[in-house]
Protein backbone atom coordinates (compact mmCIF):
# COMPACT_ATOMS: atom_id res chain seq x y z
CA UNK A 1 0.00 0.00 0.00
CA UNK A 2 0.99 3.90 -1.06
CA UNK A 3 -0.21 6.95 0.67
CA UNK A 4 0.94 9.96 -0.38
CA UNK A 5 1.24 13.45 1.44
CA UNK A 6 1.42 16.71 0.08
CA UNK A 7 2.76 19.49 1.43
CA UNK A 8 2.50 23.36 0.82
CA UNK A 9 6.59 24.20 1.62
CA UNK A 10 9.59 22.06 2.27
CA UNK A 11 8.90 23.77 6.23
CA UNK A 12 5.52 22.23 6.01
CA UNK A 13 7.07 18.82 5.10
CA UNK A 14 9.71 18.92 7.35
CA UNK A 15 6.99 19.42 9.80
CA UNK A 16 4.65 16.40 8.92
CA UNK A 17 7.66 14.76 8.90
CA UNK A 18 8.89 15.54 12.14
CA UNK A 19 5.43 14.06 13.55
CA UNK A 20 5.11 10.88 11.48
CA UNK A 21 8.82 9.64 12.17
CA UNK A 22 8.39 10.82 16.52
CA UNK A 23 4.99 8.82 16.04
CA UNK A 24 6.89 5.66 14.61
CA UNK A 25 9.95 6.31 16.91
CA UNK A 26 7.10 6.29 20.46
CA UNK A 27 5.34 3.17 19.08
CA UNK A 28 8.53 1.10 18.17
CA UNK A 29 10.16 1.84 21.45
CA UNK A 30 7.28 0.95 23.25
CA UNK A 31 6.57 -2.19 21.63
CA UNK A 32 10.45 -3.58 21.84
CA UNK A 33 12.59 -1.11 23.64
CA UNK A 34 14.35 0.30 20.28
CA UNK A 35 13.76 2.29 16.91
CA UNK A 36 15.64 1.00 14.19
CA UNK A 37 16.20 3.18 10.88
CA UNK A 38 17.84 4.03 7.89
CA UNK A 39 18.59 6.80 6.29
CA UNK A 40 19.96 7.72 2.51
CA UNK A 41 21.72 10.99 1.35
CA UNK A 42 20.63 13.93 -1.01
CA UNK A 43 18.22 16.52 0.46
CA UNK A 44 16.45 13.89 2.79
CA UNK A 45 18.95 14.24 5.93
CA UNK A 46 18.27 18.66 6.04
CA UNK A 47 14.19 17.83 5.57
CA UNK A 48 14.13 15.10 8.31
CA UNK A 49 16.25 16.97 10.76
CA UNK A 50 14.63 20.45 10.39
CA UNK A 51 11.95 19.88 13.19
CA UNK A 52 13.01 16.61 14.42
CA UNK A 53 16.22 17.75 16.55
CA UNK A 54 14.20 20.20 18.32
CA UNK A 55 11.19 17.38 19.60
CA UNK A 56 11.34 16.98 23.32
CA UNK A 57 9.01 13.90 22.58
CA UNK A 58 11.59 12.02 20.76
CA UNK A 59 14.20 9.57 22.91
CA UNK A 60 17.37 9.44 20.33
CA UNK A 61 19.16 7.80 22.52
CA UNK A 62 16.96 4.45 22.20
CA UNK A 63 17.39 5.17 18.05
CA UNK A 64 19.75 2.63 16.34
CA UNK A 65 20.44 4.08 12.97
CA UNK A 66 21.74 2.56 9.68
CA UNK A 67 22.21 3.91 5.96
CA UNK A 68 20.32 2.43 3.66
CA UNK A 69 23.38 3.46 1.09
CA UNK A 70 26.16 5.35 2.03
CA UNK A 71 29.90 6.45 -0.44
CA UNK A 72 32.74 4.83 0.04
CA UNK A 73 34.78 7.81 0.97
CA UNK A 74 35.98 8.94 5.00
CA UNK A 75 33.30 9.81 7.18
CA UNK A 76 34.10 13.56 7.25
CA UNK A 77 34.14 13.42 3.41
CA UNK A 78 31.97 16.02 1.74
CA UNK A 79 30.36 12.90 0.28
CA UNK A 80 29.73 11.00 3.25
CA UNK A 81 25.94 10.36 3.52
CA UNK A 82 26.94 10.17 7.31
CA UNK A 83 28.70 13.44 7.68
CA UNK A 84 25.50 15.16 6.10
CA UNK A 85 23.22 13.03 9.07
CA UNK A 86 25.89 14.48 11.55
CA UNK A 87 25.83 17.37 10.44
CA UNK A 88 22.01 18.52 10.11
CA UNK A 89 20.88 15.63 13.42
CA UNK A 90 23.70 14.62 15.28
CA UNK A 91 25.63 17.11 16.50
CA UNK A 92 22.34 18.54 17.60
CA UNK A 93 21.55 16.12 20.34
CA UNK A 94 23.02 16.16 23.57
CA UNK A 95 25.71 13.95 24.21
CA UNK A 96 23.95 11.54 26.39
CA UNK A 97 20.87 11.37 24.12
CA UNK A 98 22.91 10.48 21.35
CA UNK A 99 21.93 7.82 19.18
CA UNK A 100 23.72 4.52 18.42
CA UNK A 101 25.28 4.72 15.21
CA UNK A 102 26.45 2.09 12.66
CA UNK A 103 29.24 3.79 10.10
CA UNK A 104 30.77 2.26 7.09
CA UNK A 105 34.10 0.30 7.90
CA UNK A 106 37.69 2.22 6.92
CA UNK A 107 38.69 0.14 4.09
CA UNK A 108 38.88 2.85 1.18
CA UNK A 109 37.43 2.46 -2.08
CA UNK A 110 36.81 -1.34 -1.66
CA UNK A 111 33.43 -1.51 -2.33
CA UNK A 112 33.45 -4.86 -1.57
CA UNK A 113 34.91 -5.43 1.87
CA UNK A 114 32.56 -2.52 2.93
CA UNK A 115 29.64 -4.52 1.81
CA UNK A 116 30.46 -7.34 3.37
CA UNK A 117 31.47 -5.69 6.69
CA UNK A 118 28.11 -3.38 7.15
CA UNK A 119 26.68 -6.76 6.45
CA UNK A 120 27.75 -7.97 9.12
CA UNK A 121 27.14 -5.54 11.32
CA UNK A 122 23.47 -5.84 10.61
CA UNK A 123 23.44 -9.69 11.37
CA UNK A 124 25.02 -8.68 14.51
CA UNK A 125 22.25 -6.22 15.47
CA UNK A 126 19.51 -8.47 13.89
CA UNK A 127 20.41 -11.70 13.76
CA UNK A 128 18.30 -12.53 10.99
CA UNK A 129 16.70 -10.12 8.37
CA UNK A 130 16.65 -6.68 9.07
CA UNK A 131 13.41 -5.97 9.76
CA UNK A 132 13.35 -1.44 10.37
CA UNK A 133 10.75 0.24 12.02
CA UNK A 134 11.40 2.50 9.15
CA UNK A 135 13.27 3.24 6.22
CA UNK A 136 13.94 6.38 4.93
CA UNK A 137 14.61 7.39 1.29
CA UNK A 138 14.99 9.97 -1.14
CA UNK A 139 14.16 9.37 -5.28
CA UNK A 140 16.79 10.15 -7.62
CA UNK A 141 16.00 12.27 -10.77
CA UNK A 142 15.89 8.87 -12.99
CA UNK A 143 13.93 6.95 -10.24
CA UNK A 144 16.62 5.43 -8.06
CA UNK A 145 16.78 5.27 -4.49
CA UNK A 146 19.59 3.87 -2.06
CA UNK A 147 22.26 3.19 -4.85
CA UNK A 148 19.87 0.97 -7.07
CA UNK A 149 20.41 2.42 -9.75
CA UNK A 150 17.53 1.78 -13.56
CA UNK A 151 18.95 -1.16 -15.53
CA UNK A 152 21.75 -2.32 -12.99
CA UNK A 153 21.97 -5.80 -12.30
CA UNK A 154 22.15 -5.15 -8.26
CA UNK A 155 18.14 -4.70 -8.73
CA UNK A 156 17.84 -8.57 -9.32
CA UNK A 157 19.84 -9.34 -5.91
CA UNK A 158 18.47 -11.31 -3.75
CA UNK A 159 20.98 -13.47 -1.68
CA UNK A 160 22.82 -10.31 0.17
CA UNK A 161 21.37 -8.12 2.33
CA UNK A 162 24.15 -5.47 1.47
CA UNK A 163 25.79 -5.23 -1.94
CA UNK A 164 29.05 -3.03 -3.42
CA UNK A 165 28.48 -0.57 -6.76
CA UNK A 166 31.27 0.20 -7.98
CA UNK A 167 30.03 1.58 -11.31
CA UNK A 168 27.13 4.11 -9.51
CA UNK A 169 26.32 6.09 -12.64
CA UNK A 170 26.43 9.07 -9.81
CA UNK A 171 29.81 10.11 -8.43
CA UNK A 172 31.65 8.73 -6.84
CA UNK A 173 31.34 5.15 -8.49
CA UNK A 174 32.54 2.87 -5.12
CA UNK A 175 29.40 2.82 -3.10
CA UNK A 176 27.58 -0.07 -0.73
CA UNK A 177 23.88 0.08 -0.75
CA UNK A 178 20.76 -2.13 1.06
CA UNK A 179 19.25 -4.39 -1.28
CA UNK A 180 15.75 -5.53 -1.81
CA UNK A 181 15.51 -8.48 0.57
CA UNK A 182 15.91 -6.15 3.26
CA UNK A 183 13.85 -3.03 1.82
CA UNK A 184 11.03 -5.27 1.57
CA UNK A 185 11.25 -6.24 5.27
CA UNK A 186 10.96 -3.09 6.29
CA UNK A 187 7.67 -2.57 8.40
CA UNK A 188 7.30 0.60 6.76
CA UNK A 189 9.03 2.70 4.12
CA UNK A 190 9.06 6.31 3.81
CA UNK A 191 10.12 8.31 0.26
CA UNK A 192 11.06 11.94 0.89
CA UNK A 193 11.28 14.21 -1.95
CA UNK A 194 10.74 18.33 -2.95
CA UNK A 195 11.07 20.67 -5.58
CA UNK A 196 9.68 21.42 -8.95
CA UNK A 197 12.47 19.82 -10.99
CA UNK A 198 11.04 16.06 -9.36
CA UNK A 199 7.49 16.55 -10.76
CA UNK A 200 7.80 14.46 -13.57
CA UNK A 201 9.98 11.76 -12.10
CA UNK A 202 7.24 11.84 -9.31
CA UNK A 203 4.42 11.47 -11.61
CA UNK A 204 6.08 8.07 -13.54
CA UNK A 205 6.64 6.50 -10.16
CA UNK A 206 3.33 7.23 -8.45
CA UNK A 207 1.24 6.92 -11.70
CA UNK A 208 2.72 4.98 -14.11
CA UNK A 209 3.69 1.61 -12.32
CA UNK A 210 4.93 -0.60 -15.22
CA UNK A 211 7.78 1.44 -15.88
CA UNK A 212 9.50 -0.67 -12.89
CA UNK A 213 11.69 1.90 -11.71
CA UNK A 214 13.78 1.09 -8.60
CA UNK A 215 11.96 3.87 -6.35
CA UNK A 216 8.65 1.56 -7.58
CA UNK A 217 10.10 -2.10 -6.90
CA UNK A 218 10.07 -1.23 -3.05
CA UNK A 219 7.05 -3.41 -1.70
CA UNK A 220 7.85 -3.83 2.08
CA UNK A 221 5.39 -5.98 4.16
CA UNK A 222 4.32 -2.68 5.87
CA UNK A 223 3.32 0.43 4.03
CA UNK A 224 4.81 3.17 1.62
CA UNK A 225 4.78 6.94 2.48
CA UNK A 226 5.72 9.75 0.47
CA UNK A 227 6.19 12.98 1.74
CA UNK A 228 6.32 15.43 -0.75
CA UNK A 229 5.68 19.17 -1.38
CA UNK A 230 2.99 20.75 -4.07
CA UNK A 231 6.09 21.32 -6.10
CA UNK A 232 7.05 18.36 -7.01
CA UNK A 233 3.63 16.92 -6.71
CA UNK A 234 2.52 19.29 -9.55
CA UNK A 235 1.31 16.88 -12.33
CA UNK A 236 0.16 14.28 -10.14
CA UNK A 237 -3.61 12.90 -10.07
CA UNK A 238 -6.15 14.46 -7.34
CA UNK A 239 -6.90 10.85 -6.16
CA UNK A 240 -3.24 10.33 -5.75
CA UNK A 241 -2.68 12.67 -3.38
CA UNK A 242 -3.88 12.01 0.70
CA UNK A 243 -3.55 15.01 3.24
CA UNK A 244 -1.73 14.01 6.35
Amino acid sequence: MSITYTFPSTDALSSGLNDFVAKRSSEAIADHGAFTVAVSGGSLPKLLSKELRQNPNVDFSKWQIFWADERCVPLDDADSNYRELKIQLLDTIDSDKQPKTYTIGAFGKDAEKAAVDYEQQLKDYFKELPDFDLILLGMGPDGHCCSLFPGHPLLNETSRWVAPITDSPKPPPERITLTYPVLDNAKAVAFVTAGEGKQDMLQQILEQPQLQLPCQRVNPKGSVFWFVDDAAAGKLQKQTISKY
